[in-house]
This record gives structure tokens, C-alpha cells and sequence, in this order.
């Protein structure tokens, strides 16, 4: 008899996964370098608490019940079916692309290394733009717990709140800045625990409130006469106070955009979006509609003050309001997480690209935490920096908030429209076996283009209620939202334009080592001749 050599172990489903994980990664052109540690709930977990419920009601109640009145209610669902189309979109190409930075690097692969960099740049500013704007959430809900968190005067100076919320601020991306940097494992654990509180107190939120309902449901067609006199009405206002649900309902792309860190990304990301946005809608949804229906007074002066905590405090009580309003402090901390989170892959994505100065440094990953620890320290530094130029700005909150959401609109933009051009072309092929729009593809890229460039508008337009609502009043500060998108785009292009792009290309500690022969380098994205235009 003759000995056979029994045939080797088959892999298991787990690594045979994380091999054909990997195996798409080096498509794209790079090498894996990041530990894949992150299941279906914590790439949830990670969309879900970057569009964060509790953070954004409670942040921009205010604003649209004091520029829309009651009925901005219907802006939620307006907003949610506009940002469902893009999520679609984004659904198809994070099970194509299930890769670090996605924005950045889905604009690359379908529109070139320039569309790209330019998707990649603002996304990037605006992620930290997005750390500060959500930083400064923590003012609007702690010192009404606590007079003790009001460490600068006693909130009635002009500048007490703009001045303690830039302190609060600060305290919370220092937090964020060592967690992110100590490793993806211990920022998930974090973030999921936060979600999973957050989650629990918005249902408990929407119950209490429902329980204490006061009124009809024909309260959210209350307009209380504002918008009459001006030229569009009650539209232009509605407009104007739309902007407080579109300042919630973004970010849904961090859930692929940790596709390096995540088991099975090309299956899960499409999920972990489509539940992260439809749960928020819906959640955010009853919140602000029990909200309307519950409190007191529909015409009280601190609706536009204090907003949806007032209601809070008001309705439930001191000691209930207090409980859901540390909810809400934990559900802005976890948003604040997964904001840094998402900067750090962008900011990875583009160096290790060779697309941003230091990039070989930016792009390093910690050997012992396995995550790329530089571009954590730039965010924190970058956000830290926004918020001190800004520390006797009034207005800051509106401001720094809707410079952040014009950027990501444009960014979304950077990457539906260039996929509208291939689908029109008909060279744009959804994964095999993975999440496909089929026959609605066109249409519904074709609606995510057109909203996206409406609400670009709606976010730019030079509103003194947004930009400039108290004084000093200048035109600089009216046209704030369109001169620093302006230069942010202008002067970012023109510094890759002519010094960053003869430098591009993978750097050779991440490049994958062996590539496909059969494709055309010149197209194979991740490549560097692809890159270097």
C-alpha cells in the first residue's frame, strides 16, 4: 500500500470570508493593514450614531421650530426620502467597493483621481468641521442639567454660551482623540454600548412624550404666520427651517466606510446604511412629532431657545427630563466617536494615496493598536482650532453647522453625479450576488443628483437667519456659507493641481504586492498611474 498525503484543511467559513475580503481590497490596488474585528452591529452602530437621533433633534429643534413653526415637522420625511435615494446609491457601491475612506475613494474609482481628491479634500474638512459642530451639542443640553457645567459666566452674557460650549467642545475631542487613537476594538465597544443606550432612550423618550400628548395631530400644519410679507412665504421659510432636519439625516456612509475593519463588508455596509437611516427616520421621526404634540405651550418663547430640551424638562419633570437629557449627552459623545472615527479612514484613505502632505505618516498604522493613529491627533487638533476662532461667535452653532453639511452634500455629490455619467454610459456594474438597484438604478441616481443639488443650494443660500442672525451684522458673515466653501474648493483644488497630484500614487508599504495583469493599469483603481492622471 502507498501513503497518500491527505489533503489540507479546508478554511473556515471565517477566514475563507476574510480572505475574500482581502482579496477585493488588493483589487482596488492596496494590501490589508487594518485588523478586521467589526461585525454586522457595530458597522450599524457606527452609521447609526454618526446621524445620532437624540444628537441632532435635540441640537436643532430650535432652529425649526423658531424659522418654521410647527410645521416644519414635514421637512423630516422630506429630507429622509432625498437622503434615502443617495443611501440607495451609496448601498450599490459599498458592496462594490467595501474599502476605507469610502466617499474618497468611490469618487476616484468613478469619476478619476481628480474628482476624487476632490470628494476625498471636502469630505476630510468636513468631517472635521462635523467634530467641532457636534462638540458643541453638549452646551444646548448640559448646563440645562446642571447650572455647574455653565463654566464661563452664567449664560447671560452675549458671549457666555458661544465661549462655555467652545470649553465643553474641547473636553469632548480630546476624549474622542485618545479612544480613536488607542484602536478601532476599543472605539466599537464604546460606540456600541452608547448606541444600544441611545436606542433605548429614544423609544422610552417617544413613549413618555406620547403619553403626555395635548393636542391634535393638525398642530403640524401650524404655520403661526411666519413667512408672511416676505416674497415666498411660508416655502421660503419652510426651506430655511428644513435645514434643521438636513443637519441630521448624513453620515450613513461611515457605516462602509470602516469596510477594512469589518467582517463580510460587501454584505453588511448595504444593510448597516439602509437600517442606520431608515431607524433614525423613524425614531427622530415620533420624537419630534410627540415632541410638537406634548408640549405645554406651542407658542412658548423657550421652544426657541432651549428647544426639545425645554419640552423635556417641562412635560416629564425634572428627574425623568434630567435621565433622557444624560441620555442625550451619551448619545452626542458616541456621535462625536464615530465623526472622529470617520475623519481618521478619510484622512488614511487619501495619504495612503500619497494625496495629502505627510502622507507616509498619516497613513502609518500603530503596530501595536493596528489603526492609524496621526490622522486622529490632526482631526482633534484641525476641529480644536475651528472651534477657538470661533469662540465669540454668537451664531456659532448655525454657522459651524451648516458649513460642515454643505460640504458633505457636495462631497455626496462628487460621487452620485460621476455615477450617474457611468450609468448613463452604461459602463457602471454593480457587485455580482451583492446589492444591486436593478432597473431603478437610473431613476433613483437621477433623483439622488437632483436633491443633493437643490439642498447644495437651500444650504448656501446667503440667509442672515443662518448665517448672520445677531450682531455684529456684516456681508461677509450673511455670505459666510458661500465664501468659505468657495475658497475651501478653489484654493484645495488648485494646491493638488499643481503641487499633490505629480506626487500621488499608493505608497509602497500599503500597495497591494501582487495586482491583476489581466486589467488595464491605467484604470485599475488604487493603481498609481491611475492616481497621477
Amino acid at each position: 500500500m502507498t501513503a497518500t498525503t491527505p489533503p489540507p484543511p479546508s478554511p473556515s467559513p471565517a477566514r475563507a470570508g476574510a480572505d475574500a475580503d482581502d482579496a477585493a481590497l488588493a483589487e482596488l490596488g492596496y494590501k490589508p493593514g487594518l485588523k478586521r474585528t467589526l461585525g454586522n452591529f457595530h458597522t450599524f452602530a457606527a452609521g447609526i450614531s454618526y446621524i445620532s437621533i437624540l444628537t441632532g433633534t435635540f441640537q436643532m429643534f430650535y432652529f425649526g421650530v423658531s424659522l418654521g413653526g410647527p410645521a416644519y415637522w414635514w421637512s423630516w420625511p422630506m429630507v429622509f426620502i432625498g437622503q434615502l435615494m443617495v443611501a440607495l446609491c451609496f448601498c450599490e457601491l459599498a458592496a462594490r467597493y467595501p474599502v476605507a475612506g469610502s466617499v474618497y475613494n468611490w469618487a476616484k474609482n468613478l469619476g478619476g483621481p481628480h474628482v476624487g481628491w476632490l470628494a476625498g479634500w471636502m469630505m476630510t474638512l468636513a468631517s472635521m468641521v462635523s467634530l467641532a459642530a457636534v462638540a458643541l451639542a453638549l452646551q444646548l443640553t448640559l448646563p440645562q442639567i446642571s447650572s455647574w457645567f455653565q463654566f464661563v459666566g452664567d449664560g447671560s452674557g452675549k458671549y457666555d454660551a458661544a465661549a462655555n460650549a467652545v470649553v465643553l467642545a474641547c473636553g469632548l475631542i480630546l476624549f474622542t482623540t485618545l479612544v480613536n487613537a488607542f484602536g478601532v476594538k476599543l472605539m466599537a465597544r464604546i460606540n456600541t454600548a452608547g448606541v444600544f443606550i441611545e436606542l433605548v432612550a429614544a423609544v422610552i423618550l417617544v413613549i413618555l412624550l406620547a403619553a403626555h400628548i395635548t393636542r391634535g395631530p393638525s398642530a403640524i400644519v401650524e404655520t403661526h404666520g411666519i413667512g408672511a410679507g416676505q416674497n415666498l412665504g411660508y416655502f421660503g421659510a419652510f426651506l430655511t427651517a428644513s435645514l434643521a432636519s438636513a443637519y441630521v439625516m448624513y453620515g450613513f456612509d461611515t457605516a462602509s466606510s470602516l469596510g477594512e475593519e469589518a467582517v463580510d463588508p460587501s454584505r453588511n455596509a448595504p444593510r448597516a446604511i439602509l437600517r442606520a437611516l431608515i431607524a433614525s427616520f423613524v425614531i427622530g421621526g415620533l420624537i419630534l412629532l410627540c415632541a410638537l404634540l406634548a408640549t405645554p405651550d406651542l407658542s412658548a418663547p423657550e421652544l426657541s431657545v432651549d428647544g426639545l430640551q425645554y419640552v423635556v424638562l417641562s412635560t416629564l419633570g425634572d428627574t425623568m427630563g434630567q435621565a433622557l437629557l444624560w441620555c442625550v449627552v451619551i448619545a452626542v459623545v458616541v456621535c462625536e466617536l464615530a465623526v472622529h472615527t470617520a475623519g481618521i479612514r478619510l484622512m488614511f484613505a487619501m495619504a495612503r494615496d500619497n494625496n495629502l502632505p505627510g502622507g507616509s505618516r498619516l497613513a502609518k498604522i500603530s503596530p501595536r493598536f493596528q489603526t492609524p493613529i496621526a490622522p486622529a491627533v490632526v482631526c482633534g487638533i484641525v476641529a480644536i482650532g475651528i472651534l477657538l476662532v470661533n469662540i465669540k461667535q454668537p451664531q456659532i452653532f448655525s454657522v459651524v453647522t451648516s458649513i460642515a453639511i454643505i460640504m458633505i452634500y457636495v462631497a455626496y455629490l462628487l460621487v452620485t453625479m460621476p455615477m450617474l455619467v457611468r450609468r448613463l454610459r452604461g459602463t457602471w456594474q454593480p457587485a455580482p450576488g451583492r446589492f444591486s438597484l436593478g432597473r431603478f438604478g437610473l431613476p433613483v441616481n437621477i433623483l439622488a443628483v437632483l436633491w443633493g443639488l437643490g439642498m447644495t443650494v437651500n444650504l448656501l443660500w446667503p440667509r442672515a437667519a443662518v448665517y448672520n442672525a445677531a450682531a455684529p451684522y456684516h456681508w461677509y458673515l450673511r455670505w459666510g456659507g458661500v465664501l468659505f466653501v468657495g475658497a475651501v474648493t478653489v484654493g484645495g483644488f488648485a494646491y493638488y493641481w499643481f503641487v499633490q497630484r505629480h506626487r500621488t500614487g499608493v505608497l509602497a508599504d500599503h500597495a497591494a504586492e501582487k495586482q491583476d495583469t489581466d486589467t488595464d493599469p491605467a484604470t485599475t483603481p488604487g493603481n498609481p498611474a491611475a492616481a497621477t492622471g
